[in-house]
């Protein structure tokens, strides 16, 4: 005979107590998973960002007269090449940060007009390799693979010839905003001349 309650019986018990175990375990798990997600998330969108690597650049003026060799990247905020790189140019900012500069000049900004001419940017992004004082010694250009830069990095800090000098990838077009009016010493003048 049952002498409990109506409908409570020892084996219903056991059966609610198991649910409820097992529904605990369940929001236990949904809860770290979510918090799993949301760490993810944020992770990736604190990840390198060209903002943040130009906010921990290397003034171009300090680099030339730091007595570091530099690496300068010409980019801009809208290019996906450059965007993409950021991380790797991030994790070499920091196994290389003791060693050299790293520049980063934006070319939607005018300042580096003389710069983007000086060098020939073309297309972004753009890296000029620098010896100490400002002599270029090689460039790359467009999307470099990580374990490339690293190459050319280690060649520039240890004064060796940058393995992968002028080489070239994925770029993102660009027209620098003024053109130089042409000279008679420009050799690219093809010799015209004003004649009065």
């Amino acid at each position: 005979m049952n002498m409990g309650l109506p409908g409570n019986s020892p084996e219903k018990s056991e059966s609610t107590l198991g649910k409820r175990l097992r529904n605990f375990l369940i929001a236990m798990v949904a809860i770290a998973l979510s918090v799993s997600l949301f760490l993810g998330l944020r992770t990736e969108t604190t990840s390198a960002t060209l903002a943040k690597l130009s906010d921990s650049s290397t003034p171009l003026e300090v680099a030339l007269s730091n007595g570091k060799p530099s690496l300068v990247e010409f980019y801009a905020d809208w290019c996906a090449v450059c965007q993409k790189m950021a991380p790797d140019i991030a994790q070499l900012e920091t196994q290389y940060a003791d060693k050299l500069n790293f520049v980063m000049l934006n070319v939607d900004n005018t300042k580096w007009l003389p710069e983007m001419l000086k060098y020939r940017v073309d297309g972004i992004p753009h890296f000029m390799f620098l010896k100490p004082g400002g002599e270029t010694i090689a460039q790359a250009i467009g999307d470099q693979p990580r374990t490339i830069m690293a190459s050319n990095l280690e060649a520039l800090v240890t004064g060796s010839s940058v393995p992968y000098a002028q080489a070239s990838g994925q770029v993102s077009k660009f027209s620098a905003p003024v053109a130089p009016t042409a000279s008679q010493d420009d050799p690219r003048s093809h010799g015209s001349q004003v004649v009065n």
